[in-house]
């Protein structure tokens, strides 16, 4: 069964720095993209980042140069860094994954994790 777990997630600053942590079990990752994406309340769920088993990286606009994403195949583990964070990032962050490389957009994506909330606030 494929599954994906988030972590990482917490109560930062502005400016202040997190890393989320997207554990995948019952599949490896080759041959997969994982995306990162978010959904603060009332608002629709957004593509934050994506990144290919072979390192194909994507993100959004609002994040680009604040955000990075890795994948560490032998942990089939992916990982966001966000940097410089803004209180417009506050969301609660969820992994998914689909087959081979394409849009980064929510709808191509299954088995989404449970999510882990980012709060960005003084």
């Amino acid at each position: 069964q494929l599954q994906l777990v988030e972590s990482g997630g917490g109560l930062v600053q502005p400016g202040g720095s997190l890393r989320l942590s997207c554990a995948a079990s019952g599949f490896t990752l080759d041959g997969f993209t994982i995306g990162w994406f978010r959904q603060a309340p009332g608002k629709e769920r957004e593509g934050v980042s994506c990144i290919s088993s072979s390192g194909s990286t994507n993100f959004a606009d609002s994040v680009k140069g604040r955000f990075t994403i890795s994948v560490d195949n032998a942990k089939n583990t992916v990982y966001l860094q966000m940097d410089s964070l803004k209180p417009e990032d506050t969301a609660i962050y969820y992994c998914a994954q689909r087959r081979g490389w394409g849009s980064c957009r929510p709808t191509f994506f299954g088995s989404w994790g449970q999510g882990t909330q980012v709060t960005v606030s003084s």
